[in-house]
């Protein structure tokens, strides 16, 4: 069995520490309160301070949280109400449009995959959520990249790897994607990531009106085309599933 890693263990009871009781502490009361010799405290806080998880305040030298786990904190409940407001409209998209609905967000130079409805059917399938798809040549990368000039950048600066002969890596052609994609709404990947499958999606925006994600549907293609175009209705669910999202996060009508 693995063994905890002290320090970790040391620094976790102390942002616990600081997040209850009183606004900031002094060493004095965090060694004392974790049973820890001052200097092993102040030697961890000091960790702490230069990674932002904590704040030293300059009359007092009491220790409190820093802007850093906020950050963190933040970014959690930003991800979690994405989900939580996606949940409803998910499942709906994933029943009227016969296919697996993923939700993403940028995460790392790629898409972290945060929520996953399986296609309705009896067929075999194997749950994707924490799965990382590339940004360049998946449906929902695209849009990302497309609308988040944070996922633009990292699409451009990573490698962009051939999945498959019809992957776009040269960046003049990825340009002309993502100006396809920002002129009619969403984006497609038609085996360009894995062969025999497409994938149509759209952006979410919150009240800011700030891209936060993309959700989108994947399926085989002979199911999402007809005569060799996507077919328009998969296309329009995919745009009203993503702009209900937007609506719920306080985006209003786009």
């Amino acid at each position: 069995m693995a063994r905890n890693i002290q320090s970790l263990e040391r620094a976790a009871a102390m942002l616990r520490l600081l997040a209850g009781g009183e606004r900031r502490l002094g060493l004095s009361d965090i060694a004392s309160s974790l049973g820890l010799a001052k200097g092993t405290a102040h030697g961890i806080l000091r960790t702490l301070q230069q990674e932002g998880f904590v704040e030293q305040d300059d009359a007092s030298g009491r220790y409190q949280l820093g802007a850093e786990l906020l950050r963190l904190g933040t970014t959690y409940l930003d991800v979690h109400e994405l989900r939580a407001r996606a949940l409803v409209w998910t499942d709906d998209l994933a029943r009227s449009s016969g296919e697996s609905v993923h939700l993403g967000v940028l995460h790392q130079q790629g898409v972290l995959i945060v929520h996953h409805v399986f296609r309705p059917d009896d067929s075999r399938q194997v749950l994707e959520i924490g799965a990382m798809q590339p940004l360049h040549s998946t449906a929902l990368g695209k849009v990302l990249s497309a609308y988040d000039p944070v996922a633009h950048s990292e699409a451009l600066e990573t490698d962009r790897k051939a999945y498959t002969d019809r992957t776009v890596c040269e960046p003049d052609g990825f340009e002309h994607i993502l100006d396809i994609t920002r002129a009619r709404g969403y984006a497609a990947d038609v085996e360009e990531t894995w062969e025999g499958i497409a994938s149509i999606a759209a952006p979410i925006h919150d009240r800011r009106r700030m891209p936060v994600g993309a959700v989108g549907i994947t399926g085989a293609v002979e199911r999402l085309r007809r005569e060799g175009e996507l077919r328009p209705e998969l296309v329009a669910a995919v745009r009203d599933c993503a702009r209900a999202v937007s609506r719920d996060l306080g985006a209003g009508r786009f």
